[in-house]
């Protein structure tokens, strides 16, 4: 009988490895859903069928933004948007809205006049409810999710609010006006605020106090995404465990909305690139990678029924938006998959538990 070469016997045991490992959304189909951060451009072709494999959620990473859906007063850009739910929709998956109200990618044409000058509050405020009403709106029934108001408190200093124009023009009700926005467009949709760097203690704090606030005066809103744009150094298991705690004491729910373990060590500001950015990652940084994802989904398991959903901010190390932040052109790796849609070698320590 003919022998099989021993690279060809190898490469046919890894193919059935890889057939019978467990994907995401299978393993926490009792935990909660797993998604990730789509474009048009993932909706076809063998991206699309992993992601339908491995995913049983997405959320539109840009296509929902202020700016790409509303660029002109009067006129939406729903092409992409609309291609986003209906692939979801096709393929039976769930769908976060992301996101209503963003001081970044906001169209500059929302603050200004016909004049040049800057709006009225309560021109604003119709602009702002117009906004959510139509695009809440128009997916109502079919996004069970929204990040209705992103990143409204600075990471310095003692204010609660970053001073955006939303807050400058309109008052710190802005965050309330937009989640009543929301409710009433679709009162069946849950709503979140989310944030990043949630478990830096002062920040956090603040977060505490503005959703606090909200909560006492009846606000419709439901959940806190934090964003887990985190790193192969951080955050520890004790201040990740803290953040999710915290905010599920005011009986909400959590999500991580944007999961992503960066492998070179976190930076909150844009820089330039240097000639040791140009050096390989280094093996321990990788290694340190693999804890910290074990690390995660361990502690995202204990947190069964309070963490309702986790997103992955890209589908794989192919394209990362982390290959241009902070540092243009400096590649990561920081999602699961390398660029080849493979597994991690540290995968299997996510799936079998």
């Amino acid at each position: 009988m003919r022998k099989t070469p021993l690279f060809l016997a190898a490469l046919l045991a890894s193919t059935a490895a890889l057939a019978q490992q467990k994907t995401l959304k299978d393993a926490y189909k009792d935990y909660f859903p797993v998604g990730v951060a789509v474009a048009p451009r993932n909706l076809s072709g063998p991206e699309a069928e992993f992601i339908v494999k491995q995913f049983n959620s997405i959320t539109p990473e840009n296509a929902m933004k202020m700016g790409p859906i509303h660029p002109e007063p009067g006129r939406y850009a729903w092409e992409a948007p609309d291609a986003i739910v209906a692939f979801a929709q096709k393929n039976g998956m769930k769908v976060r809205g992301h996101t209503l109200c963003w001081h970044n990618q906001t169209p500059s044409w929302f603050f200004t006049d016909d004049a040049g000058g800057q709006v009225t509050r309560e021109v604003l405020l119709q602009r702002l409810k117009q906004h959510i009403t139509d695009v809440v709106g128009r997916y109502k029934g079919r996004i069970y999710a929204w990040d209705v108001v992103n990143e409204a408190v600075p990471d310095t200093g003692t204010s609660i609010y970053r001073a955006s124009k939303f807050y400058e023009i309109i008052g710190e009700d802005y965050i309330e006006k937009a989640f009543e926005y929301a409710h009433a467009a679709d009162p069946a949709a849950q709503l979140f605020y989310n944030d990043y760097n949630t478990e830096s203690r002062a920040k956090r704090d603040k977060i505490f106090q503005l959703i606090k606030k909200l909560k006492e005066k009846n606000v419709p809103i439901h959940g806190v995404g934090l964003q887990g744009h985190w790193s192969a150094y951080e955050p520890s298991e004790g201040e990740l465990q803290e953040s999710i705690s915290r905010f599920a004491s005011l009986g909400l729910a959590v999500q991580v909305t944007e999961l992503d373990v960066s492998v070179h060590v976190k930076e909150h500001g844009r820089r330039e690139r240097t000639e040791a950015d140009n050096a390989p990652v280094a093996p321990e940084a990788f290694t340190r990678q693999a804890a910290q994802y074990e690390m995660l989904f361990n502690t995202f398991r204990k947190n069964r029924g309070v963490l309702t959903g986790i997103t992955f901010w890209n589908v794989s190390d192919k394209t990362t938006w982390l290959d241009n932040f902070p540092v243009r052109g400096r590649k990561d790796y920081p999602l699961l998959f390398d660029g080849q849609l493979q597994p991690k070698p540290f995968f299997n320590k996510i799936v079998d538990f």
